[in-house]
C-alpha cells in the first residue's frame, strides 16, 4: 500500500483554483500512478474531511526552449479537483 503523502504531492496554488474554493473544490498535484479512491482516501485523512468526488487530469509536457536553439520538455504530471460534502473545507495558504 502507499504512503498517503506519496499519493498527493501538493495542493495547487493557482488563481483559478482559488476561485474554485466558494464552490467547494481543491486541486492537488498527485502522483501519476494513483487512482480516485486513493486520493480520496488520502485527502480524507490528510485534511479530516469527507470527499463528495473527485476528478482526475491528465496534464501534458509542453515543449520548451531550453537555451540557444535546443528544444527541452516540461514533466507530463496528473492533477486532481476534488469536491468536499457541505460543511467541509480546507485551509490552504
Amino acid at each position: 500500500m502507499k504512503s498517503i503523502y506519496t499519493i498527493i504531492k501538493s495542493p495547487l496554488l493557482t488563481e483559478k483554483v482559488t476561485k474554485l474554493g466558494k464552490f467547494n473544490k481543491y486541486s492537488f498535484w498527485i502522483d501519476r500512478n494513483a487512482n480516485k479512491i486513493e486520493i480520496k482516501n488520502a485527502v480524507e485523512k490528510i485534511y479530516n474531511v469527507k470527499v463528495e468526488k473527485v476528478n482526475i487530469m491528465n496534464v501534458k509536457g509542453k515543449t520548451k526552449r531550453i537555451r540557444w536553439n535546443q528544444e527541452g520538455k516540461t514533466p507530463t504530471w496528473k492533477k486532481a479537483i476534488v469536491t468536499l460534502k457541505r460543511g467541509y473545507e480546507i485551509k490552504i495558504t
